[in-house]
Order: structure tokens, then C-alpha cells, then sequence
């Protein structure tokens, strides 16, 4: 379609890696009831609300993942690839800020060192760098740089709804053409889903173009997964019919979790996925037992926020 735009000096602030990396709370964090919905939390209470629960109100601590690292600083070179100028951005010259992002990664978050706890000669950071490395270079046979100039890059982006329901998060590019039109970008480390499984994947996206359609008044022409572990591009061209099916999903959704957080009824949901969830020794599913429950609960008749608004609890 043509993309190509001039930089329009938006900042993207920091955050977005963190979370993606598996980062835990700070010592003395006290529990709170939620204020926003991200695209990742919204994804959490579907597959899990006592993992939404863990993570946005008790905010346990997660190990360290390999792959979600990995994730973090290949978007980080996707990212910064865009301050070079157009000629020097290369798959050859992509490699080589590899190991300079994941040093600057390891500095702002040193717990990160204990992926390779035990790598006395370093051939599993070796193996890790190189797998992160061939990623990026996968990149280069799916989009090309060079007629690139992306109108932001990791965009952070925060709206509130009619309704009071505040919506946020990070966006990894967004692209607009010489007519106007936005297509909003987002790159996977992973494999893309089997076809049956395309809408969860595409959920996020949507979601990101509400946000971009109530904060700019344009509806984006295009939203773009680019799969990097798989070498596969997934597209939609969403519709405002689309998005408004989104933002009454997204109340609703925002509804059971209000209730959930004033009742205090947060329940498992067990899937394939709970081989890899950090929180087996809380979870009854596991024969564990959560935490006391940080907020003061309610009865489910005890009135409460209006739809889509948290108050205090």
C-alpha cells in the first residue's frame, strides 16, 4: 500500500519490555484494586482469572523467561533499526545490536543474569544470542526497512471510554500512508497460530485499534502480526463494526473482573497452559492455596462501580 511517513517526534515510554520479560514487583508493592485494562491482562482473565488475580492484584513475582527475554531485546533492534537512516538499515547491521541491546537489558534489570546461571563458558548465552540474532534476520525477509519510516515505534498509548473504562498499552509500530491510512504493526517471536486460533491471536490487535480509533478518529486500515518464528505475516482490516463488537466484549469483561475484585471470587481455569504457569504452589488446581486475599471483599449484592469504573474497595 505505499507506507511511509516522516517521524512526528512522539516519545514511546518505557514499560512495554518489562512486562513482555516477566518482570516481578518491587519489595513493599501493596495490592490494589485494578484501574485499566491492557491487552495482556485482558488475555489473562480470559485464560485465567486467578492468574489475573496473581498477577494485577497480588502481584506475585514470575521467573525470568528465556524466550519472553529473548522477545524483549529483539524488539528492542526492531525498534531502534529506525534511528539509522534508511540506506544503513541491514539485516547484517540488525545482528550486531543484538548483544549491545540484551547488555543494556541485563544493566536496567540484573535478575535477569540468572537465565544462564551456570553458564561458566558461555555457550548457552552463545546458543541464545544467536537465536535472537536469527529472528531478526528472519524480519528482513518479511518486511523491508528501507521504505520504512515508521510514524511511531513502541507507541504508548491510553484511553478512557464513554463508559469510564480506562484502556491502555504498547503498540510496536505504527505506520501511515502519504493518503492517511494507519496500519498498526506488531511483532511475535513466536510460531503464528493454527487458522481455528487466529481470532485470540488478532484479539490484541483490535484492541489497539480501538484505542488508536477513540484517541485519533480514524479507524486503521490495517493491522499486521508479523511472525517472526515462523517467517509468517497474519492481516486483518478492521471495520467500526469490528471495534465496536471489541469495546462491549471489553465491558463486559471489565464487568466480571470489578466483580470479581470486590467479591473477592477469583477461580482457576485449568488448560493445557497451566504446565507453564509460575504460580502451581498458589493455585488449588495444584493442591496449593492463595494468598490471603489483599483487598477487603464484598458481597456480590452489595452494590458496587458502575459498569466499565473501578472505585476504591
Amino acid at each position: 500500500m505505499g507506507w511511509s511517513t516522516e517521524q512526528d517526534g512522539a516519545a514511546a515510554q518505557g514499560g512495554h519490555g518489562a512486562e513482555a520479560a516477566g518482570a516481578g514487583p518491587g519489595e513493599g508493592v501493596r495490592a490494589r484494586p485494578p484501574v485499566a485494562l491492557s491487552p495482556s491482562r485482558a488475555s489473562d482473565f480470559m485464560q485465567c482469572p486467578l492468574l489475573y488475580r496473581f498477577r494485577v492484584i497480588d502481584r506475585l513475582p514470575e521467573k525470568p523467561s528465556a524466550a519472553a527475554t529473548r522477545g524483549t531485546v529483539v524488539h528492542a533492534v526492531l525498534e531502534r533499526l529506525f534511528d539509522a537512516p534508511a540506506a544503513q538499515r541491514t539485516a547484517a547491521g540488525a545482528r550486531a545490536m543484538v548483544p549491545g541491546e540484551w547488555e543494556k537489558l541485563l544493566a536496567k534489570r540484573p535478575e535477569l543474569a540468572e537465565l544462564f546461571a551456570g553458564d561458566a563458558d558461555g555457550e548457552r548465552l552463545a546458543t541464545w544470542l544467536a537465536e535472537a540474532e536469527a529472528l531478526v534476520e528472519r524480519w528482513f525477509s518479511l518486511e523491508d526497512p528501507t521504505r520504512l519510516e515508521p510514524a511511531d515505534r513502541e507507541l504508548y498509548v491510553e484511553t478512557v471510554l464513554e463508559s469510564g473504562l480506562q484502556l491502555r498499552g504498547f503498540i510496536d509500530r505504527v505506520d501511515v500512508a502519504p493518503t492517511g491510512e494507519v496500519r498498526i504493526v506488531d511483532y511475535k517471536t513466536g510460531k503464528a497460530p493454527r487458522p481455528q486460533f487466529a481470532e485470540g491471536a488478532l484479539f490484541q490487535m483490535k484492541f489497539y485499534a480501538l484505542v488508536m480509533w477513540r484517541l485519533r478518529g480514524v479507524v486503521p486500515r490495517r493491522l499486521q502480526l508479523v511472525y517472526l518464528g515462523s517467517g509468517d505475516v497474519l492481516t486483518y482490516d478492521p471495520g467500526e463494526a469490528d471495534l465496536r463488537a471489541v469495546e462491549r466484549k471489553l465491558l463486559a469483561l471489565w464487568e466480571a473482573i470489578r466483580l470479581a475484585t470486590e467479591t473477592g471470587d477469583w477461580r482457576p481455569r485449568p488448560t493445557k497452559l497451566c504446565g507453564w504457569c509460575d504460580h502451581q504452589a498458589h493455585c488449588p488446581e495444584f493442591g496449593g492455596t492463595p494468598p490471603v486475599y489483599p483487598l477487603e471483599p464484598r458481597p456480590a449484592d452489595a452494590g458496587g462501580a458502575p459498569q466499565g469504573r473501578m472505585e476504591a474497595i
